[in-house]
């Protein structure tokens, strides 16, 4: 894949943040797709390419101009919100979007391993985006140019999902007044995936078990197999060893699912990927795709200070509803977020976090920070006597991680004593 290519001009005004953000866009975008150039370039466009033009500016900004057109106005080059904004700017419609160093990893390994054709097997909670991933390791794959057929295991009904799969001949069924070809026959020549694989009844897996292994499938009411050149890519939210050993889930079909595993971590455990996601879920919801409200940094702040249940469908749920609160705004602010569960916000904070904790105020949603985590943070941080190490293995997060909460805080307006914090200046 190629790097993007600046000319000198362009990389005097903008290299700053560009240079940021292109070791990130070559991993994960078709760069090859982007002319990425100045506000005042006025050169023929290329075609075929998403056009972003950059601009620095006193307000930050940023909207679709057109099907394949994006204006951003940064102010700080060194800012997460710029580099945010311009990651969003730069993705296709269908590629992933990170910045987080563990989720970057996870794309590294899934492009060194889209080459091959062995089955990939990848774990994480509901909403991580193991979808996303499954379409990143096709668009890598040289099946690229063939079909990608996601198939959700638990959104079928049992009865039906043999003949969806598989297909079935005319008449073998009650209702079957055609033939159909199923899903795997469909994804010949290309990738399937199966999501939320532990919902397949054990008898179907062992049907599916043989189809991997031959490489064919026996439609329902046939005898005769039929060939099928298919990569089987495979996600499950549920401990698949753990099903494995109460027997609800066939040892055989894990251990040849289980060629290549990938887990993806909870949003909350990797939070330099909220601020991409957030700015790329406003620029695809924003009534007015030409001018799409900028997420402030206190607005950031506190997205990343969330538990995020529900991971990234949790985030777009927030950044919509936000939408809806900044209404006619130029930015979103802190006081638009609004969590699935408000009851865990507080008031904008007193002089000290503790004194947030603790202070008795109306509490509104213009509050910056959770007080459950708050309170757990800062009570086990004095109680480890400020040590980073013990606090953050006492939170079971790392520290990190623990270092971006307290960085949240103070950007949040929290002013953090030294007593509490030791060596974590």
């Amino acid at each position: 894949m190629a790097a993007l290519a600046l000319n000198d001009e362009f990389a005097r005004r903008h290299g700053a943040l560009v240079n940021r953000a292109r070791a990130i866009a070559t991993s994960l975008f078709d760069c090859d797709a982007i002319d990425l150039r100045d506000a005042t370039d006025t050169s023929p466009l290329r075609p075929n390419a998403r056009t972003v033009r950059v601009a620095r500016g006193q307000l930050a900004a940023i909207g679709r101009t057109g099907a394949d057109q994006v204006d951003l106005t940064y102010g700080d080059a060194v800012s997460e919100a710029s580099l945010a904004m311009l990651l969003a700017a730069m993705a296709g419609s269908a590629e992933p979007i990170a910045a987080d160093p563990e989720s970057l990893s996870i794309f590294a390994l899934a492009d060194r391993l889209a080459s091959s054709d062995i089955p990939v097997l990848i774990n994480g909670p509901t909403g991580t985006g193991k979808e996303v991933l499954s379409r990143f390791i096709h668009a890598r794959s040289d099946r690229r140019n063939g079909p990608f057929i996601a198939v959700n295991c638990a959104a079928m009904p049992e009865t039906m999902l043999e003949a969806m799969l598989f297909g079935h001949q005319k008449g073998a069924f009650t209702g079957a007044t055609q033939a159909s070809e199923g899903f795997m026959r469909a994804a010949d020549g290309g990738t399937l995936l199966l999501d939320e694989i532990a919902e397949m009844p054990l008898q179907l897996q062992a049907k599916l078990l043989r189809a991997l292994q031959e490489q064919e499938v026996v439609p329902i009411g046939s005898t005769h197999p039929i060939k099928i050149d298919v990569r089987i890519i495979a996600c499950a939210n549920r401990d698949l060893p753990a099903e494995v050993a109460e027997g609800r889930f066939r040892a055989d079909l894990y251990y040849r699912l289980n060629v290549f595993p990938l887990t993806l971590r909870p949003l909350r455990e990797r939070p330099d990927d909220i601020a991409p996601l957030a700015f790329a879920m406003a620029m695809r919801h924003a009534p007015d795709p030409a001018r799409v409200p900028v997420l402030t940094e206190g607005a950031l702040a506190m997205l990343k200070l969330h538990q995020w249940p529900g991971n990234v469908r949790e985030l777009e749920n927030v950044v919509r509803r936000a939408l809806l609160l900044a209404h006619g705004k130029a930015t979103i602010a802190p006081e638009d977020i609004v969590f699935d569960s408000p009851a865990r916000l507080v008031a904008a904070p007193p002089a000290t976090a503790m004194d947030v904790l603790d202070a008795d105020a109306p509490r509104k949603l213009s509050s910056v920070v959770q007080i459950s985590e708050a309170r757990a943070i800062m009570e086990t941080l004095e109680a480890c006597g400020g040590n980073r190490g013990r606090t953050a293995r006492e939170l079971g997060i790392s520290e990190r991680t623990l270092r971006y909460r307290l960085a949240s805080l103070r950007e949040a307006g929290i002013e953090i004593g030294r007593t509490a914090v030791g060596g974590l200046r």
